[in-house]
């Protein structure tokens, strides 16, 4: 009998405590690096379309700093710079990031963005909204 409540007992162990060694891994405590899977770019007539991150000019990978509450693109290039995490919320197992662009100066195109982060998996949708486009990103997030 007691080998095989021991055995139950192991089992349980090794579902739950790898488990429970993540759960931590998306809540906001440690940086995290978000992988874009895709993008939907939607316009005001109610058409959407496929496109790739580097034809919105989206960096396909980011880092997010909590600490610093900073959002950068992994790898350094023209057009791509820091976006600042404005507000950041836990709501039942999401972790939501909200901010908003001023954009390019003399030019129009200022945007807000929401992110909602799975605390469970890690799996991240964004959306970003401007004058007359919006965006849905899908993607995903790993401990840095």
């Amino acid at each position: 009998m007691k080998t095989v409540k021991l055995s139950v007992f192991f089992v349980v162990c090794i579902f739950f405590i790898p488990r429970l060694s993540h759960a931590g891994d998306f809540d906001g405590s440690k940086p995290l690096l978000f992988s874009v899977k895709s993008v939907i770019e939607c316009s005001p007539n109610g058409e959407s379309r496929l496109v790739t991150a580097e034809e919105v000019n989206l960096p396909q990978f980011m880092i997010i700093d909590f600490n610093k509450k900073i959002i950068t693109p992994l790898t350094e290039s023209k057009g791509n710079s820091n976006t600042a995490i404005k507000r950041m919320e836990s709501i039942d197992g999401k972790l939501i990031l909200q901010g908003a662009e001023e954009g390019i100066e003399k030019i129009r195109n200022v945007i807000g963005w929401t992110a909602s982060i799975s605390e469970d998996t890690g799996k991240t949708v964004v959306t970003v909204s401007g004058d007359d486009v919006a965006f849905v990103v899908f993607g995903a997030c790993l401990p840095r």
